[in-house]
């Protein structure tokens, strides 16, 4: 079972071999912290949006329903799917959806097994920074050797209304068109305000790791080396796949990445950037940084 910490997984209906989603697109409120919010741009309530799954075959219907003050549009970002389906209406024939409509996006799963993400692709600069994206994952159908499987989004956000230094709750305004970002999430929220990814001794653990934003992002793992198994959905043969404890992501990738959970504790994961292990740079660790816990 894949999961995504804090965020949930997207539900779907199943009618004559289709399975059917919705995906709602409106203005969200995101708790990062106990009672601060960040008011942006989300799907289904959340940001990031709900955790798509899928297999390989799979035909889907994907009815976005637009709640914005403003037109949109959903990219499957790293799918092979036909190019009305594409989801950029600046310069294919899909189609751009106004505000209080829908669109279907209709397809057929032709990738292998992945992971890949979601977001708009209409006006980018304002909507993918407030918040418009989400993970797609393509699960394998036959049985692996995985114990623990976690997804996690990263994101960072300006919040200008908060002074530097200053945590407190209340709801804040993303400026999208402002780089001094002071919030860095992982799946919408900012440590200590995470779910730890839980194992047991001896389980093999696997941790996707996207990212649709700005900025690159080196995750480091304390206590254990991991193996980079996959990259953009796609897998790396055995002979090339490297042994590390840091994978920078940068935007528009996703990486793979597994390890035995051998050395129990309580052990950091994080982006390696000080500035982004920080709540709008106050002391304590916070930012986008989360706990593997061993049960």
């Amino acid at each position: 079972m894949i999961i995504s910490p804090d965020v949930p997984n997207l539900p779907c209906v199943e009618r004559n071999g289709v399975k059917y989603f919705e995906l709602v697109v409106e203005p969200v409120q995101r708790e990062i912290l106990p009672g601060l919010f960040m008011q942006g741009y989300g799907y289904n309530g959340s940001i990031p949006g709900p955790t798509i799954l899928v297999y390989p075959g799979d035909h889907v219907n994907f009815r976005v329903h637009n709640r914005l003050p403003e037109p949109t549009s959903v990219h499957w970002h790293g799918l092979d799917v036909p190019n009305i389906m594409d989801g950029v209406p600046d310069v294919e024939p899909s189609p751009l959806i106004p505000p209080g409509s829908y669109f279907d996006y209709n397809f057929k799963i032709v990738n292998h097994p992945g992971t890949h993400m979601y977001h708009t692709h209409h006006n980018a600069l304002r909507q993918e920074m407030l918040g418009l994206s989400g993970g797609l994952i393509i699960q394998n159908p036959r049985l692996e050797n995985v114990q623990r499987d976690y997804f996690i989004m990263l994101g960072e956000f300006a919040l200008p209304d908060l002074p530097m230094g200053v945590v407190k709750p209340g709801v804040y305004p993303i400026d999208p068109h402002n780089h001094d970002f002071n919030f860095f999430t992982m799946n919408g929220r900012c440590f200590p305000f995470v779910t730890s990814l839980e194992v047991c001794k001896g389980e093999r653990v696997r941790i996707r790791l996207g990212n649709t934003q700005e900025m690159a992002h080196p995750i480091h793992i304390h206590g254990h080396q991991f193996v980079v198994t996959a990259v953009d959905g796609n897998p790396i043969p055995p002979p090339a796949r490297l042994t590390r404890n840091t994978i920078l992501v940068a935007s528009g990738e996703t990486w793979d990445i597994e390890f035995v959970a051998d050395n129990p504790g309580i052990w950091p994961f994080h982006c390696h950037i000080p500035h982004h292990m920080s709540n709008n740079m106050t002391d304590p660790a916070g930012g986008m940084f989360t706990t593997i816990v061993y049960k």
